[in-house]
């Protein structure tokens, strides 16, 4: 077996199915791949092989040799946590991880339901784990969105605990939390993992747009609430968020969200923009402005801005008009009003906010 998983990744066979992820070459391995496992999983013949800078899984069905697939993703530079778990089978059932060595407890939770606890996740002795369900969909939208909770051994990191995503390619998908600030004008915070409270709660809300990344190579993701406000004709507070969508092969692309509190504790996020190939909202572009467009619970429409730690003020202009010192914005305009915001910095440098999508 060990044979036929390294001969079909040198030199795939016509009925074998090859599936690379974005940016991934299927050329054979440079050097001698360092085998991590090898078994029987889901009525497959599974081998994973690494030659340091790609994963490849080789399948066979146990029950028709001729039916082979052969799946390559890149993972270089992984790390304590992108290395952890690496999926081994999919089925109607869910996915079956490989767990690293260094892992010391297994559970999974749903990000959907921030207050209920992780539950143990079992796993073999040669670290498979039991199968972890794939999101569950109905007419309303999705119903839950299982995840891996790992926590690494103190060997490694004292209670490191950490949360990976499954969506559909071989490593699965780091998600971080970056938190509101504070008062004033604190240095940057850092992303941390998203176990905690406010991160749970967040990532309850941009849960179900994680379907949107399957099989995109997608490496991690860090939810970074930049932004809140309270909302004018009593639509209570808005919070506002970046999604920065990082990959194997670099570029990073971000989604701007708005989650409203009167939308209800499990409603999804609302979507404000995107933007592809991007710096925003990593360590290289730290700042971010953007602005949408809101009705009321009176059904008043207002044009909505808000900026990043760093703004000083903001300036709209289009059907609405305004300036402030302050933040974030509202201001009561037409219907749906078309409006452009732009934002003045500490550093004194100007910056254009990203807008609705169109």
């Amino acid at each position: 077996m060990l044979n036929r998983a390294l001969s079909t990744w040198s030199r795939p066979g016509s009925g074998t199915r090859v599936v690379t992820t974005a940016a991934t070459s299927a050329a054979p391995p440079l050097s001698a791949p360092q085998l991590l496992y090898a078994g029987e999983v889901d009525a497959h013949a599974v081998v994973l092989l690494y030659d340091g800078q790609r994963l490849a899984r080789y399948q066979e069905d146990l029950r028709s040799r001729a039916l082979t697939r052969l799946d390559v993703a890149r993972v270089d530079d992984a790390d304590v946590t992108t290395a952890a778990a690496v999926s081994l089978s999919s089925k109607s059932s869910g996915a079956r991880y490989l767990i690293a060595p260094w892992v010391a407890e297994v559970q999974s939770r749903d990000l959907l339901r921030p207050d209920v606890l992780a539950t143990a996740l079992d796993t073999t002795e040669d670290g498979v784990s039991e199968p972890v369900p794939f999101t569950a969909k109905s007419e309303a939208g999705c119903d839950s969105r299982p995840v891996l909770q790992l926590r690494s051994s103190a060997r490694i990191a004292e209670r490191h605990a950490f949360v990976l995503a499954g969506l559909g390619d071989l490593s699965p998908v780091h998600l971080t939390f970056t938190p509101l600030p504070g008062h004033g004008t604190p240095p940057p915070r850092q992303p941390r993992e998203a176990t905690g409270p406010a991160a749970l709660v967040a990532w309850s809300h941009q849960a179900c747009a994680l379907s949107d990344l399957r099989d995109t190579g997608t490496r991690a993701v860090n939810a970074w609430d930049f932004a809140e406000q309270d909302l004018p004709d009593g639509g209570s507070r808005a919070v506002w968020t970046c999604m920065r969508e990082s990959s194997w092969r670099g570029p990073g692309h971000v989604a701007v969200t708005l989650r409203v509190a009167a939308d209800g504790a499990k409603a999804p996020a609302r979507p404000v923009s995107r933007v592809r190939s991007t710096a925003l909202c990593s360590r290289f572009g730290q700042h971010i402005v953007a602005g949408t467009v809101w009705r009321s619970p009176r059904g008043n429409w207002y044009a909505l801005a808000a900026g990043s730690r760093a703004v000083t003020s903001l300036t709209l202009s289009g059907d609405v008009t305004a300036k402030t010192s302050a933040q974030t914005v509202a201001v009561r305009g037409p219907k749906r009003p078309r409006f452009e915001v732009s934002a003045r910095l500490a550093t004194g440098d100007r910056m254009q906010g990203v807008m609705n999508e169109k």
